[in-house]
């Protein structure tokens, strides 16, 4: 029988493994909370938070290119636990925001933290998991890191119902321990070894790094488009549930744990076979085609009755979570399979750099573009999603027949 927990057995990937669900428990709190406390307690006014957050957001992207290119110089290991540590002390400030201005001063070196974060895991799991093993770990991670955020954000709605300051208080200093936490476990992990320590070959680092390497920009801005599919599942998705297919909300809920449960069971499973840029990329086509499908779906429920829209609601939302699936596990693969080995933080924070601007602004033209179009939105959607799917492949053939071919090695120096 397969395995039913999402935890790989016991090893330096179970280690990751606990410091991603400690870490994620954290984020659960403060997705669920975050916006809460900022508005009902702190009294900031919803327009403020959301535009405080945009902004720090964009901000924050500019951090993923030099912490990536960081952990291919440092080990990954100590410096994400460091990058944690910070990570911590800057959600405890929260506690003392009480005006936009001392807002928006937290939420900006958050984000910038976040975003190199993100570079530095993906170094950190690529040493790890090993060229071999590196999408696999990827997808295992992801796994728990839904179980995680599904548990955080259960434990927030305990403070949500209490809804008073203290229970705010304690929800943060909880997300702020699990920072805290997750950087301990990390350090149980042995010292991971600076990809910059491999042997360069010629070209493998270009001048300029990820920023002008246009091949590789081109497979990730593809696969950057496809990642908008995040935005649709939590902002439009739900939007569209309640005011156009009629639904009543707590079915949003039920659309979403749809996600969250095919994802713990299926997110290593559908990973297999992206470990090369080559299969990757075809990977990437068939999330692609299986997210358009899944659009003309949800299209359709906005004229049907109330409960086969709702039936049909989960139904797109499992397809849905396979292409979403499909596409996380492809665009580690490219990301990974088309960086050179000594540059694999620094191109896994351009990769995250393009997937976050795509994220940022497809929250209001996916919104506008859905919900003010109706039907014919989400078609025009999955023709978007089809199109990027089926460049991927010519575009990686382009990448790949750029990289540079490594040079061979003496007879009895193994690999």
């Amino acid at each position: 029988m397969g395995r039913v927990s999402p935890l790989p057995p016991p090893g330096p990937l179970r280690t990751l493994a606990y410091a991603t669900l400690a870490n994620t428990v954290g984020a659960g709190l403060w997705l669920a909370g975050g916006a809460l406390y900022l508005t009902r307690d702190v009294g900031l006014s919803a327009t403020s938070v959301g535009a405080g957050l945009t902004v720090a957001g964009l901000v924050g992207l500019s951090a993923s290119v030099p912490l990536g290119g960081l952990a291919d110089r440092w080990d990954p290991r100590t410096l994400r636990a460091a990058l944690q540590v910070g990570q911590a002390v800057v959600a405890l400030a929260y506690l003392m925001v009480g005006s936009f201005p001392a807002f928006l001063a937290v939420a900006v070196p958050e984000a910038l933290l976040v975003a190199g974060n993100l570079a530095v895991r993906a170094a950190l799991v690529a040493a790890v998991g090993g060229p071999d093993g590196r999408v696999h770990a990827f997808a295992t991670l992801r796994a728990v890191a839904n179980l995680g955020i599904t548990v955080g954000t259960a434990l927030a709605g305990i403070a949500l119902a209490v809804d008073t300051h203290r229970a705010y208080q304690v929800l943060i200093v909880g997300n702020a321990a699990t920072y805290l936490l997750s950087a301990a476990l990390l350090l149980r992990l042995p010292p991971q070894p600076a990809a910059a320590g491999a042997r360069r070959t010629p070209g493998t680092l270009r001048r300029g790094g990820p920023l002008r390497d246009g091949r590789f920009l081109a497979v990730s801005g593809a696969s950057a488009v496809l990642s908008t599919h995040v935005t649709v599942l939590v902002l439009v998705v739900p939007l569209w549930t309640v005011n156009r297919a009629g639904a009543p909300p707590p079915v949003v809920s039920a659309v979403l744990l749809v996600n969250t449960v095919l994802t713990v069971l299926l997110a290593v499973r559908l990973s297999r076979g992206a470990e090369r840029a080559a299969p990757a990329a075809r990977k990437l086509r068939r999330a692609g085609l299986v997210l358009a499908a899944a659009t003309p779906l949800y299209a359709v429920t906005g004229v049907l009755p109330v409960l086969p829209a709702v039936v049909l609601l989960l139904v797109a939302t499992a397809v849905w979570t396979a292409g979403d699936l499909w596409h996380g596990a492809a665009g580690a693969g490219l990301a990974y399979g088309l960086a050179p080995p000594d540059a694999i933080g620094a191109y896994q924070g351009a990769d995250g750099l393009l997937a976050g601007l795509a994220q940022a602004l497809g929250r209001g033209l996916l919104t506008l573009l859905v919900l003010g179009g109706g039907p014919v939105g989400w078609l025009v959607l999955g023709g978007i999603f089809a199109a990027a799917g089926l460049a991927a492949p010519a575009l990686a053939r382009r990448a790949i027949a750029d990289r540079p071919v490594p040079e061979a090695r003496p007879a009895g120096v193994p690999g």
